[in-house]
């Protein structure tokens, strides 16, 4: 714990409430992201090919409009049915309206926005650090459970993230400006070099251009140092996520959970995880 954690004891459970009203806010971006990006695909191609938009497609969608609503009965969501985790405790879990059953996977990734952003701030307290820690953990909570739906990590944040990522270190915010650049450039090249040998080998894609660009961002967030343990950490968590779940052979396995995962384990315990990966290595007989 950083000692400005220590001196800032209201860091952590305000982080943790302001965690609580970002998760709400996640919902509507992992919900409506991968809509905005099936939308613009389908406008685009209809444009190119002259043909005529529905009045659905002509509408305005994206992450302000429309309001939120049932998307059943299609009833607006008043305000303070947006309120976290408590709205849906009042509710019973079910809309207001229609009585359909409101999934707990809402109430669910507000908590975790809110622990996720508590153990950031319990790590580093009132610092830069901290406020980039929370940036990194609202994009990589949105890319999880978007990937894992959808297989899909968008560009409209994956490259935002980047940037962000490389910006946050200009002053050395987490490493070095240098080792940022390095680490964005070689996450990314290394990986299309490696998913390339494997295509021109198996004739099959190992890995989407999504997840090059989201070890990219990692790379420019953590640093080149940080690309091994990155890359390992994930490898274990992905191994075994996918034991657990059975793929099939030749099902495709979304493999950015795996990645946003460990990233954010490697910023909030930093060191450690070095270690204890170090320690791993050396006793093999484990």
């Amino acid at each position: 714990m950083s000692d400005l954690s220590v001196l800032s004891p209201f860091a952590v459970p305000l982080a943790a409430v302001f965690g609580l009203l970002v998760g709400s806010f996640l919902n509507v971006v992992i919900y409506r992201v991968p809509v905005m990006m099936e939308r613009g695909w389908t406008v685009f191609a209809k444009e190119y090919l002259n043909l005529p938009l529905t009045e659905e497609e002509s509408r305005t969608f994206n992450l302000m409009k429309p309001d939120s609503c049932c998307p059943k009965c299609r009833v607006p969501i008043r305000a303070w049915q947006n309120i976290p985790i408590v709205s849906y405790l009042l509710l019973r879990g079910k809309c207001a309206s229609c009585q359909t059953k409101i999934s707990i996977r809402y109430p669910l990734i507000e908590l975790l926005t809110g622990v996720l952003f508590g153990l950031v701030a319990w790590q580093y307290g009132w610092s830069w650090i901290t406020l980039g820690g929370l940036v990194l953990t609202a994009f990589l909570i949105s890319l999880t459970f978007i990937d894992a739906d959808t297989q899909y990590l968008p560009d409209s944040m994956t490259l935002p993230l980047i940037w962000l990522g490389l910006i946050f270190n200009l002053d050395g915010g987490f490493v070095p400006l240098q080792s940022a650049v390095l680490g964005a450039v070689a996450g990314y090249g290394s990986i299309w070099l490696l998913c390339a040998v494997y295509k021109l080998i198996k004739g099959e894609i190992g890995m989407g251009n999504g997840d090059f660009k989201l070890i990219a961002a990692l790379g420019a967030w953590l640093g080149i140092s940080a690309l091994p343990v990155l890359i390992f950490v994930s490898s274990l968590i992905g191994l075994v996520a996918a034991i657990v779940m059975r793929v099939a052979k030749g099902q495709h396995f979304a493999f950015g959970p795996a990645l946003t995962v460990s990233g954010w384990i490697i910023f909030t315990a930093n060191d450690s995880v070095w270690r204890a990966v170090n320690w791993w290595l050396t006793h093999p007989v484990l």
